[in-house]
């Protein structure tokens, strides 16, 4: 339950802690109510400060937060376990609307961590009229990297899904490379109509977006998340500030139309 003064946040217990790689966790946290995919809650721990998290998942009483352990903040979460508490401000943002995608082809291009606020747009896709019409590329550094396995799996059996890494040890056999070597041969109809949704560091979403644009796509068409510069949640502090927008309150998720006059 969220607090109606925005400034204070509310504990949530932690219901699971699932582990992807020695530094990325999935913590399941109590939550009832409104929240998409792309928003993004303040988790934070007294003495050791806040940190923004993209939600990765949504169910009737939790929200997903998947944290990687980089920082001060982070690295005191990794201390808690199931049943502990934390602190949390939210939902921010205004996420994506899945409703967009239901009809039609659509390709979700991810990378790395930015695979955690497009997981619930994807398992949108998985219940659409025309699965085999949504088109997933998914992209990680090495197979030791790889979060969600077991949506991965159950990703491949309902839609178009390209699993990729940058670099493998000798004898993977899956595929190799960097996701955008994948969207000039994607088996579209019609590109113009086809929608998008790219999310990523910012240097793949930079030539995602160009191979989507070579490929036909109408700028129109593409949304992406600039989920790294998320801050306060409240544009208070202005670092989320590019240019006229302020990631927090216009974003994270942006129309490629918008997005591409935001230059940090």
């Amino acid at each position: 339950m969220t607090n109606k003064n925005p400034y204070i946040p509310f504990p949530s217990k932690i219901k699971e802690v699932i582990k992807h790689t020695d530094k990325e966790y999935t913590f399941r946290m109590e939550f009832a109510g409104d929240v998409k995919p792309g928003q993004f809650f303040e988790v934070s721990i007294p003495k050791y400060g806040e940190a923004p998290i993209s939600v990765s998942g949504i169910g009737e009483d939790f929200v997903d937060l998947t944290i990687r352990r980089v920082g001060r903040v982070t690295n005191e979460v990794f201390e808690r376990y199931v049943g502990d508490s934390l602190l949390m401000r939210g939902p921010y943002g205004n996420g994506f609307d899945t409703s967009l995608y239901e009809e039609g082809e659509v390709v979700v291009v991810a990378g790395g961590t930015g695979v955690s606020p497009v997981r619930g747009v994807i398992d949108a896709l998985t219940d659409t009229a025309e699965p085999k019409d949504k088109h997933v590329i998914v992209g990680f550094k090495s197979p030791d990297d790889m979060l969600f396995r077991d949506d991965l799996e159950r990703w491949n059996e309902k839609l178009d899904l390209i699993l990729t890494v940058d670099g493998a040890p000798e004898g993977y056999e899956g595929k190799t490379g960097l996701v955008t070597a994948f969207i000039p041969d994607l088996p579209l109809r019609d590109a113009a109509k086809a929608k998008a949704v790219v999310v990523g560091p910012p240097i793949m979403m930079k030539f995602a977006v160009q191979g989507l644009l070579k490929k036909g796509f109408k700028e129109e068409n593409i949304w992406v998340s600039q989920e790294r510069k998320m801050c306060c949640g409240l544009g208070k502090c202005g670092h989320c500030r590019i240019g006229e927008k302020y990631v927090c309150l216009d974003g994270p998720v942006f129309n490629y139309t918008e997005s591409k006059n935001m230059i940090d």
